[in-house]
């Protein structure tokens, strides 16, 4: 990343959410510290989330929305910008940065550039933040063609950046969907395919999340499912064929050489996100296994080895109406507070975001509850039922006059952690398949969580709504979000 994208980038992103602001003017991007980047961090002004038209039944690109999350601005709880894909049907997901904390040692270096990997088409779009943070601009696509021949990789999910310059993602599999032929792709700092990162012989079993921990020289990936099979919706066949995840993956860092697999058993089915702990010299952290609904505890043992147990676990409820005899939360997302004192995950089937305290890893003790959707909100036509046989729903409130609509999906923390931002969209065949009409149709929302970093608490905040229902081409699936200052899931240090 040459000096002169350095110097065009930093006061504009700086003055737009704080990617400057006193600790990266000097040096590289991001902080020195996560306890620098909580204490210094400007607040949020804006956030860049990704927009779904894809199985909508909306015949338009996804996008990027740009939404003002600035209370002083006229514009507050808006999307004030949309940037379109080039193409349809790419399913826009999850997102990374070109540079992060793990630079910030590098004054060549800025945070300038958005990466979307495209789920579906196996696109992957360079978005530039900097010449105008308020209205990114598209920089360049990675086409998927290019992408395939070179290194065999289709379905990209997970994006990071190294201090190399490159930017690592990891994809799903091949393709075709076969989870067989996934792996990490690797682009160069010009966004050019430059080949796969883990050794040959050395791919998971199958891919979705990962991150590094560079002082204890691993990085550990997660194990949604074969492609082929999630992308036509979910199948509980699909589990007892074998064709989901329930593994974590260690890897030698940066060797790419696969050390260990470590098999999460019937407690640790759908292992999606995966976090170390912020602070660089700890040698744990966090996967949430959606189906099972457990919060597995990842640590390195003392001969050197990663062993793993179940830190938090979220009962099935027995229900009526739905699909099964019980519902499992499904812990789709969490995220880490840069100080690691507190833990928030989603249940995007049960419909509440839950706060911990983690100062202790391996207890991690419940701070904090507040429902903001789900399949059991009242009015809806699925029960729970007590241990006393009482059907019962949840109270889910109305914000700004509007009933929420599916569940809390994907989440981000601002860097102070007063902060939670939630969206509402898994992806769009499983959003219709388990929500149906009511998310698909009226589309997804964005709401805030008001973080009691104290005593613990959540609340949810009454001013805050936006209503991707109400876009300009029709409702539109609002998933991962990312700040332009970097975030509690973007930035690593090292």
């Amino acid at each position: 990343m040459a000096a002169a994208v350095a110097d065009a980038a930093v006061p504009a992103v700086a003055k737009a959410n704080g990617a400057g602001a006193g600790c990266c003017a000097a040096k590289g991007p991001g902080y020195a510290t996560p306890r620098e980047a909580m204490e210094k961090g400007p607040r949020e002004g804006l956030l860049y989330v990704t927009c779904v038209y894809n199985g909508t039944g909306i015949n338009k690109p996804d996008y990027l929305a740009t939404v003002d999350v600035d209370p002083n601005s006229a514009t507050y709880s808006q999307v004030i910008h949309r940037l379109p894909a080039t193409h349809i049907g790419d399913e826009l997901h999850h997102s990374g940065w070109n540079a992060c904390s793990s630079c910030h040692g590098d004054p060549s270096t800025s945070r300038r550039f958005l990466i979307l990997p495209s789920l579906l088409s196996g696109r992957v779009y360079v978005v530039d933040t900097a010449k105008d943070p308020r209205a990114p601009a598209l920089h360049k696509v990675v086409q998927a063609e290019d992408i395939a021949e070179k290194t065999g990789l289709g379905f990209p999910h997970t994006s990071h950046c190294l201090a190399t310059g490159d930017i690592m993602i990891s994809c799903l599999g091949d393709k075709e969907g076969n989870a067989a032929g996934n792996g990490f792709l690797l682009l160069d700092s010009e966004f050019n395919v430059k080949g796969r990162w883990e050794k040959p012989g050395h791919s998971p079993l199958f891919g979705y999340d990962f991150w590094y921990q560079p002082r204890h020289k691993t990085m550990i990936s997660s194990s949604w499912g074969a492609p082929a099979a999630f992308r036509t919706g979910f199948d509980l066949q699909h589990v007892q064929d074998g064709l989901y995840g329930r593994h974590l993956h260690v890897y030698d860092w940066p060797g790419g050489e696969l050390k260990q697999t470590l098999d999460l058993g019937s407690t640790g089915l759908l292992p999606l996100e995966v976090r170390f702990l912020h602070d660089p010299s700890k040698d744990t952290g966090y996967v949430g296994c959606a189906l099972t609904s457990n919060m597995v505890r990842f640590f390195k043992t003392a001969d050197g080895s990663w062993s793993h147990e179940v830190a938090i676990s979220i009962e099935p409820l027995k229900v009526r109406n739905w699909m099964l005899p019980e519902m499992p939360g499904l812990i789709t997302d969490f995220v880490i507070s840069l100080d690691d004192r507190y833990l928030y995950l989603v249940n995007w089937l049960h419909g509440d975001i839950r706060q911990y305290n983690i100062e202790d890893p391996a207890k991690p003790v419940l701070a904090g509850q507040v429902f903001v959707g789900g399949l059991l909100q009242k009015g809806s036509d699925v029960v729970y039922v007590t241990d006393d046989d009482k059907e019962e729903q949840y109270a889910v409130p109305q914000v700004k006059g509007h009933r929420l609509r599916g569940g809390p999906q994907m989440i981000q923390l601002s860097l102070d952690g007063k902060r939670v931002y939630v969206t509402n969209s898994l992806f769009s065949r499983w959003d219709e398949q388990f929500y149906g009409p009511d998310l698909l149709k009226k589309g997804s929302h964005m709401l805030q969580i008001d973080v009691d970093t104290e005593e613990g608490g959540l609340t949810v905040n009454p001013d805050f709504f936006v209503d991707f229902g109400t876009e300009p081409e029709g409702p539109s699936l609002a998933h991962e979000m990312r700040y332009p200052g970097g975030d509690c899931t973007s930035d690593i240090w090292i």
